[in-house]
């Protein structure tokens, strides 16, 4: 697996990572937005509550692949010890991803198929928003601010 990843990104793996993860976390601002929109909490003249709303589930299942894909080039090529001084980090870059991965999969499950739960998907939003939000950080923040 290791081999694929680095073949499809022409071995830039980790400037891969970076733009993937940081394009999430854009989509991830955009969708609290139109969240805010679809709740009726930001009005604006041109984008009325049933499309925000809709937009949302769309670009979602984009952050979904995306995120996804990223996890996977996660795992398989990248170790999950830090270097020296580093461990802190990749502990909380390694817990923060997974929680993000489940807290999404517990999303489209509540979404799809436990619809009485409804009421915890602004909830789970907000924690998915915080989760993506600390993966990043740790990882292509990090990188990118060169700390």
């Amino acid at each position: 697996m290791e081999d694929l990843v680095e073949d499809l990104t022409n071995g830039h793996v980790t400037g891969v990572k970076i733009v993937l993860a940081s394009v999430i976390i854009a989509l991830a601002v955009y969708q609290v937005a139109l969240m805010g929109v679809g709740f009726g909490k930001i009005k604006l003249p041109f984008l009325k509550p049933k499309a925000a709303a809709l937009a949302h589930r769309t670009v979602g299942d984009t952050v979904l692949v995306l995120a996804v894909l990223v996890a996977v080039m996660c795992i398989s090529y990248f170790e999950t010890e830090g270097e020296d001084g580093e461990e802190l980090r990749v502990r909380i870059h390694v817990l923060a991803g997974s929680l993000t991965i489940g807290v999404l999969a517990l999303k489209v499950v509540v979404l799809r198929w436990w619809r009485r739960l409804d009421r915890l998907i602004p909830a789970l939003g907000l924690v998915l928003f915080a989760l993506f939000g600390l993966t990043w950080l740790t990882s292509a923040g990090d990188y990118l601010w060169g700390s």
